[in-house]
C-alpha cells in the first residue's frame, strides 16, 4: 500500500501556503527558517500545529512587538 503524504497548510496571519510534496519533509521549525526572510514577522512566532478535515495546518502567530 502506498499511502500519500498528508497535505500541508501554512498559515501565516491572513497569508495561506498549501505545502507541495517536496516540503512534506521538512519539520516546522525548519519551515520557519525557510520562510523567515520572506515573512520576517514569524521569526519569533508562536508556532501550533493541528488536524482540519484531513489536512495538517501549521499556524505561525505573530507575537506583539514593543516600542522602545
Amino acid at each position: 500500500m502506498n499511502e500519500s503524504p498528508v497535505l500541508r497548510i501554512i498559515k501565516i496571519g491572513a497569508t495561506r501556503i498549501v505545502a507541495d510534496a517536496s516540503m512534506s519533509a521538512i519539520e516546522p521549525e525548519q519551515l520557519r527558517d525557510l520562510l523567515k526572510t520572506t515573512y520576517p514577522e514569524i521569526a519569533n512566532a508562536t508556532l501550533r500545529e493541528r488536524d482540519e478535515n484531513g489536512l495538517r495546518v501549521i499556524e505561525f502567530l505573530p507575537q506583539p512587538a514593543r516600542k522602545g
